[in-house]
Parts: structure tokens; C-alpha cells; sequence
């Protein structure tokens, strides 16, 4: 197949000649009025459009919506995130999308897993949303049961360096093949410089999961920010960050160190209301808000991708390409996702996405996403989106 369009990264008309890989990218005369750019990746979705993925009895019918959904937004890979819960619980919910990846219809779209917990801080803050009765020290037998679930195919786990268990576990899990990841931490700065020292390469939503006061400095926000060997990855949806701190952050870490994630929970792409995240409730506010039922603490953003892109470039001041390459080839290297590092290149996997940019509102509108080749949306299949 052949598609044209405007290169994101340098604005020059290019067309992509491409069947499950990219067979080749050449510079044409004119591009059709769209711009071309690989397909987002997300690396924490707890649940979308409705749908939780962190419930073992959650159908496969309606897992397959919900990746509908996703590619309308012009997602292609994403790892269903599985937050802090009971033992088999945890288990079963990665099994039953383990399966559901395998049969579903377009399911190669779930590349892998991320399991955030439970092994994080215990302290409120820190600990945000995840249930206080099931946070436990790292065990690395628990690892192993996750993988046996998922046919290897969990590739983030996020813990908090404070257990005296976290070196050990982060340097096995790495040697596995797994990235291990910072967050909802109190940790000290020592205890951060042992976990990166033990293989620890990202931070997961840098700036949230914390407590509302801490030390001006040193804390673990700085601690993490002026590390060099650690990725972070922000929620970026105008709720869970400041724009004053997503600056500097972004300008601490730099660009290529920077990763935009939604940390999606069930109600992200659906209308406000009561939700289920696990063995919780949640609810979706009128302002678009996800929180505990009754409470004003977040669990988790209904942010979509490509809005996240928007609020890159609006909140942070980025240019259009830098905002896409958090969401796409910055993504692919922090969470390890296959032949999906190198942008629009031959050989990678024909992941591609074409959207219409305008730039005096800095608004995207999705026009068609393909899945290793597969067109899996097309305009014509738009709306219904919140």
C-alpha cells in the first residue's frame, strides 16, 4: 500500500510505501493536505471507552471496542496498565488480556503489559488512588507468575525504591527483559540513585503520585528530574500537571528524555459517570475529572492521545514534531516496544497514522490510523468520541 501526506518531523510531502513493515519513505513533488506520522503509543492505560481492564471477568467483546476506540484516537500500541490488587486478581486480569490479544480482532495492538504496584509506597499521596490493603514489598516469585500469565510479555512494572527489596528485584527484572520503573515513591535520593544504579530507566507520571507538601529540596521530584539515565513520562491533560511544572520538567529532562502518556482509566472516552477501576469505584466529573467516588482524589485522567499532542503544544509550548515524538519514537524506547523507535523508517512496523493539523488552535483531527499495515480507522468511522 501507498499513502502520502506531509512528513511531521521536517513538513516536507513524502509517500510511504509500506505492507506489515515500512518497505520505503521517499520526498514526492505534493503530499495530500494531511499530515503522515507514526502511530501514538501509550504505555499506561488502565481502561478506555468505558471498558476496565484490570477486572479479570472484563469481555473480550468489549476489549475489541475499546481498541476501536483507541484507533480513533490515533493509537496503535498501547500496554493495558493493571494497577496494585489482590494476588490472583492481578494475575487473572493479565491473563484475560493476554487471551484477548491473541483473539480479537486487530488485539496485536496490546504489544504488551505494564503493571503499576504493588509493590509503592504505602503513605497516602504517594500511594494516589492505589488501594492501601494490597501494597507489598517486591516479590519476585509474583513477577514470575505475571509473566507465566502473559507469555513474557509484561514490560513495565512500577515500583517505588523505598522497599529494601527494590535494587535486587529491579536488577533481576531488568535482566528479564522488563524496564523497571519509578514511581508513587517516597524514596530518598540515595535509594533513587540505587535503583538506577540497578537498572531503574524511567519514571512513571513524574510529578504525580506524591504528597501534597514536601521539602523544597532535595525531594524525589528533583532527585528524578536531574537524573540523565531515567526517561520520565508526564499525564499531560492540563489536570494532573501545572504548566509551569511541565516546563521545567520537560526542560530538565529535555525532549528526548520525555514520554506523553494518558494514564487512561475506564471513563476516559465516555460520558460522566460512575465507573469501576478494578475492585474501586471511580467517577468521571462534569470537567472531565477521574476520581475516587466521592472523594477529590485523581485515579487515573480520561485524556486521549491525541488531545494529549494538543495540550504538548498549548501548555508546554513544543512544536508539533517534538510533541509527536514523546508520543511515538520516545515511547518505543522507554517501554522496549519492537521496531517501533526509528519513526517513519524502512523496516519498521507500518504503525502509521494521517491527521489534519491546525495551527492557530493547535487541534488535531485523526483521518486514518493502520496497525502493521491494516487500516483499523478511517474518518468515515468518526464521532461518538467524548
Amino acid at each position: 500500500m501507498v499513502i502520502r501526506g506531509i512528513s511531521v518531523l521536517d513538513g516536507s510531502p513524502v509517500e510511504v510505501e509500506f505492507d506489515r513493515t515500512i518497505g520505503s519513505l521517499k520526498p514526492v513533488q505534493e503530499g495530500d493536505n494531511c499530515y503522515l506520522a507514526p502511530g501514538w503509543i501509550d504505555l499506561q492505560v488502565n481502561g478506555f471507552a468505558g471498558v476496565d481492564y484490570n477486572r479479570p471477568d472484563t469481555s473480550h467483546a468489549e476489549i475489541a471496542r475499546s481498541l476501536d476506540v483507541l484507533f480513533a484516537t490515533g493509537v496503535t500500541r498501547f500496554y493495558p496498565t493493571v494497577i496494585t490488587g489482590p494476588p490472583d486478581d492481578i494475575v487473572q486480569a493479565l491473563a484475560n488480556l493476554a487471551r484477548a490479544r491473541e483473539v480479537v480482532r486487530n488485539g496485536e495492538a496490546i504489544d504488551g503489559f505494564h503493571v503499576e504496584g504493588p509493590h509503592i509506597s504505602p503513605d497516602d499521596g504517594p500511594r494516589g488512588a492505589h488501594p492501601l490493603r494490597w501494597v507489598r514489598k517486591p516479590d519476585l516469585g509474583e513477577f514470575h507468575r505475571w509473566q507465566e500469565a502473559t507469555g513474557n510479555r509484561v514490560r513495565i512494572v512500577t515500583l517505588s525504591p523505598e522497599w529494601p527489596e527494590a535494587p535486587r528485584y529491579i536488577e533481576s527484572i531488568v535482566a528479564e527483559g522488563a524496564v523497571a520503573a519509578i514511581g508513587h515513591t517516597k524514596a530518598g535520593a540515595a535509594q533513587i540513585a540505587e535503583a538506577v544504579a540497578a537498572g531503574a530507566t524511567l519514571s512513571t507520571h513524574l510529578g504525580n503520585g506524591a504528597h501534597f507538601e514536601m521539602r523544597r529540596h532535595p525531594n524525589y521530584l528533583w532527585d528524578q528530574l536531574a537524573e540523565d539515565r531515567l526517561m520520565a513520562d508526564f499525564i499531560v491533560d492540563g489536570i494532573h500537571l501545572g504548566a509551569s511544572f511541565l516546563k521545567t520538567a520537560l526542560r530538565a529532562k529535555g525532549v528526548e528524555r520525555s514520554v506523553l502518556v494518558t494514564d487512561a482509566a475506564t471513563p476516559a472516552g465516555a460520558a460522566p459517570g460512575r465507573y469501576r477501576l478494578g475492585e474501586q469505584e471511580i467517577e468521571l466529573t462534569a470537567d472531565r475529572r477521574v476520581v475516587l467516588a466521592g472523594t477529590d482524589r485523581l485515579a487515573g485522567s480520561a485524556l486521549r492521545m491525541d488531545r494529549g499532542i494538543e495540550n504538548l503544544m498549548r501548555l508546554a509550548g513544543l512544536p508539533l514534531p517534538d510533541a509527536v515524538r514523546m508520543a511515538t519514537t520516545n515511547a518505543g524506547h522507554a517501554g522496549k516496544v519492537p521496531a517501533r523507535t526509528r519513526g517513519l523508517s524502512a523496516g519498521e512496523r507500518a504503525d502509521l497514522v494521517q491527521f489534519r493539523f491546525d495551527p492557530a488552535d493547535k487541534r488535531i483531527e485523526i483521518l486514518g490510523t493502520w496497525l502493521s499495515g491494516e487500516r483499523v480507522f478511517w474518518i468515515e468511522r468518526a464521532g461518538g468520541l467524548a
